[in-house]
């Protein structure tokens, strides 16, 4: 890190927090010397920002590939390990930063800068680079970015059948071995960091890229907005300044070389644009868009404290999915009452060895007592392909997939019956965890009736062993359901109701499954269509399924965090929702404004179509002029 960097850091971790960001004495006009510039990219954070544009440039880092002699091993550890606490040093100075920030944002940046910590420890990458210098007789720079892009190929090299959260989790997990490894060879080599320090107020930051721990450096009482070339709406950048709440836009091609320091920009990080050199009318309309936008977050933030009920009196469940225990703080902020989906694969992510029994409950037990009497689904292990786990094909429990299509192959609750050890050590720890709240099991991937008696009868049997061996279980035993996640699962609704405690329709893989597209392919994603006709079918029928024999149901892919979707999905009869936590103040204000009888109404409409266009239509018109368009 730079003199400038490391000074900037620690008068910023030290100091107390900045005055709120103050109106401009002399409000920016648009200059007439300069045509306007239009440049579109990525809305990643929303908001309007206008301010005048500061340039903050990475310079370029320069990695020598070389090999050394036998006598320079011990000279290019110790550069290794003395340049691996120079960035467990700069790491902790970020860490230090974090206090004046708001709370939610510290739960968003906390836990990467704490993985970033992990991996500078005893980790694979550091071992696996020094191990590169002895065997291999590869220089400090060389070994550790050779055993980065390994680590982050295996990281990559994920089965095609995983759904789209796990897809962006897998890439972030990537990012981030390729950022440490980044960081390790400026110290190793001396490269100077980018510089904020010299960040003035109501700026708005244009750069080429920014690194997560760049953004770790702002301050949102300071800057207006943030306008990149390079990013994508799901790395750990956007989702940093999503959490710092900065208008941004990234993927914002040729804005680094068109942007002067000091031109006025407006950066829309709600539609994805950048403007230079605004004209008058430009900047009026921007004026009036950050006013209009602010009164719209005052009143969401308000939901928080509100109920989810419509307009005539019933209530709605509103819950939030949870990858990762740290995430824990973001659901109590949202307003969210409860855990619709806990995914459990975080545990046996990024280890050795699978978690035992003691481990997992641990785990389990923390974030049950932690929603403190609001009820928390856990999802048993739902993985296919587990290529990348090495724990489980440590533990010989899984093989590298041969399959053609891994989707189709040994996935969810498949895999787990082949492995049923595997499912009673996860089985027993959750059944341990529950005595500390209310809490659900849910099975992945279920497709016929055999699966679900199979793991009704392990999971009995599991709890029969707890009792005999003297383990507190709660009883009744905790509700026992399945996922609806495939067409077989929604057209079997009403056998499997019959032996299931509640039904989860995840509608994220019933789309894919029922429409035969992936979203990570390109050339068919358009395809991908929540609203096809056959997808509401499905839904329809195993929610109907549910609701006759009055069993819980809820749904918890991506139609629940859209409320354009929430008057549909009430109209079917649906009346809890899982999402995560940050949709739940919008999916709550379009709760507010509901009423039962106008959702069954448009429900009713919708379900007359077989044309997915004039569905959306319909959906999008009555979303559009409000519970009357139906």
């Amino acid at each position: 890190m730079s003199r400038t960097e490391e000074s900037g850091l620690e008068a910023r971790a030290s100091s107390p927090p900045p005055p709120q960001h103050k109106r401009l004495k002399k409000p920016p006009r648009g200059d007439p010397q300069f045509p306007e510039q239009t440049f579109r990219g990525i809305a990643v954070s929303a908001g309007i920002a206008i301010g005048a544009v500061f340039g903050a440039r990475e310079p370029a880092a320069e990695i020598t590939r070389h090999s050394i002699e036998f006598g320079e091993i011990a000279n290019e550890e110790a550069r290794l390990a003395e340049a691996v606490a120079r960035s467990r040093k700069q790491i902790a100075k970020l860490r230090s930063r974090l206090g004046v920030l708001p709370e939610d944002s510290q739960a968003e940046i906390a836990p990467l800068l704490d993985a970033y910590a992990q991996m500078l420890g005893q980790s694979r990458l550091v071992r696996g680079a020094s191990r590169r210098i002895a065997e291999q007789l590869r220089s400090a720079e060389s070994a550790i970015t050779a055993e980065a892009e390994e680590i982050a190929a295996v990281i990559l090299a994920a089965p095609d059948g995983i759904n789209d959260d796990e897809r962006v989790s897998l890439k972030r997990r990537a990012d981030e071995v390729h950022e440490i490894a980044r960081r390790v060879v400026r110290n190793l080599t001396r490269q100077p960091f980018r510089s904020l320090a010299g960040l003035p107020e109501g700026a708005i930051l244009v750069a080429e890229n920014l690194r997560p721990a760049d953004a770790a450096l702002l301050d949102p009482a300071r800057l207006a907005g943030v306008a990149i070339e390079e990013g994508g709406a799901d790395g750990h950048t956007a989702v940093m300044l999503r959490a710092l709440g900065i208008p941004a836009v990234l993927g914002a091609a040729g804005i680094a070389d068109a942007a002067e320091p000091g031109t006025t920009a407006v950066v829309d990080g709600t539609g994805g644009s950048v403007i230079l050199h605004p004209s008058a009318a430009s900047l009026a309309s921007a004026r009036r868009a950050v006013a209009a936008f602010a009164r719209a977050r005052q009143k969401l933030a308000r939901m928080r404290h509100l109920p989810a009920v419509t307009t005539d009196g019933h209530p709605i469940e509103l819950q939030a999915n949870l990858e990762l225990p740290i995430e824990l703080p973001l659901i109590a902020q949202a307003g969210a009452h409860g855990i619709g989906l806990l995914r459990t694969e975080f545990l046996f992510m990024n280890r050795e060895n699978v978690p035992d029994e003691d481990t997992q409950a641990e785990t389990y037990r923390l974030v049950i007592e932690a929603m403190n009497g609001d009820p928390v689904s856990v999802r048993v292990l739902d993985w296919g392909g587990e290529k990348d786990i090495e724990a489980l094909t440590g533990a010989g429990l899984v093989s590298e997939s041969t399959e053609t299509n891994p989707a189709l192959g040994m996935r969810g609750i498949r895999l787990l019956l082949s492995k049923p050890e595997l499912l009673e050590t996860q089985f027993a720890a959750i059944l341990r965890a529950s005595v500390a709240g209310p809490t659900r099991v849910m099975l992945p991937m279920i497709t016929n009736v055999e699966e679900v008696r199979e793991a009704r009868t392990i999971y009995a049997s599991v709890a029969n062993r707890l009792r005999r061996r003297g383990d507190r279980v709660a009883d009744p035993l905790p509700p026992l359901g399945i996922m609806i996640e495939t067409p077989g699962a929604a057209l079997s609704a009403d056998a499997l109701a019959l032996e299931s405690d509640f039904f989860a329709i995840g509608t994220n893989d019933l789309t894919m499954y029922t429409v035969a597209v992936d979203r990570g392919g390109t050339e068919v994603a358009h395809l991908y269509d929540p609203l096809h006709p056959a997808v509401l079918r499905l839904v329809q029928f195993a929610t109907e399924a549910a609701l006759r024999l009055r069993m819980p149901v809820s749904v918890c892919g991506e139609m629940a965090a859209n409320p354009k979707y929430t008057p549909l999905l009430l109209g079917l009869g649906i009346r809890s929702f899982s999402m995560n936590a940050s949709a739940v103040p919008r999916v709550k204000q379009a709760v507010r404004g509901l009423s039962i009888d106008s959702c069954v109404r448009l429900a009713r409409r919708v379900m007359d179509q077989s044309d997915g266009a004039q569905i959306r239509t319909i959906v999008d018109q009555f979303g559009r002029a409000g519970p009357s368009a139906a």
